[in-house]
């Protein structure tokens, strides 16, 4: 197999990314459109992300965070967004750079990214695909909607509990949830 010199791979990653920095640069400077939110995951090992001790203990490996209602002070930089959320009450102030970003989703619409690091561990780059399937909800966690906020924040929860052992904790999905299909059920045959 011939060598890539270019490294496709590594461009279409960064234009990947360019896509979720440029929408959240609009959602900075506009707010959120319509019915658009948006579920981040990252890897909350990478070098430098900014999260509270607490967060980093209960979410050691990757964490999803939504930016729907409840988030203040999005600002956005050439290199990482930062954002405050609420987590059980309490507010916190996240900052991921976006080489940290393994998936972006927009449920409003069905669109995702997810970002994929293939040999992490050897420092080997990763590729990005675009997805069109929502997230799996059985997985989703209650959104903290109970706590008011000051600055009139907007909704942020998180999608994912730790991993443990390689598994993923079963959780039941919250009432009037969507059902996970798949492409090929709609796909003709």
């Amino acid at each position: 197999m011939p060598t890539d010199l270019i490294r496709y791979d590594l461009l279409a990653q960064d234009a990947l990314r360019g896509v979720v920095k440029r929408v959240l640069v609009d959602a900075a400077r506009e707010g959120l459109p319509g019915d658009h939110h948006f579920y981040i995951t990252f890897d909350t090992r990478a070098p430098g992300v900014r999260l509270s001790n607490r967060m980093r203990e209960k979410y050691p490996q990757e964490m999803t965070v939504v930016l729907q209602h409840q988030f203040w002070d999005l600002v956005v930089t050439e290199h990482t967004f930062e954002v405050g959320l609420s987590f059980g009450g309490i507010p916190e102030r996240l900052l991921i750079p976006f080489e940290a970003v393994k998936g972006f989703f927009d449920p409003s619409v069905q669109f995702g990214l997810q970002f994929e690091v293939a040999g992490a561990e050897n420092g080997e780059p990763g590729e990005a695909t675009v997805r069109e399937v929502a997230p799996p909800v059985a997985s989703l966690a209650p959104v903290d909607t109970a706590a008011p906020q000051k600055s009139a924040p907007r909704e942020a929860g998180v999608e994912r509990a730790p991993k443990a052992a390689g598994e993923e904790p079963a959780r039941e999905p919250e009432a009037g949830g969507a059902e996970v299909v798949s492409l090929d059920k709609f796909r003709k045959k």
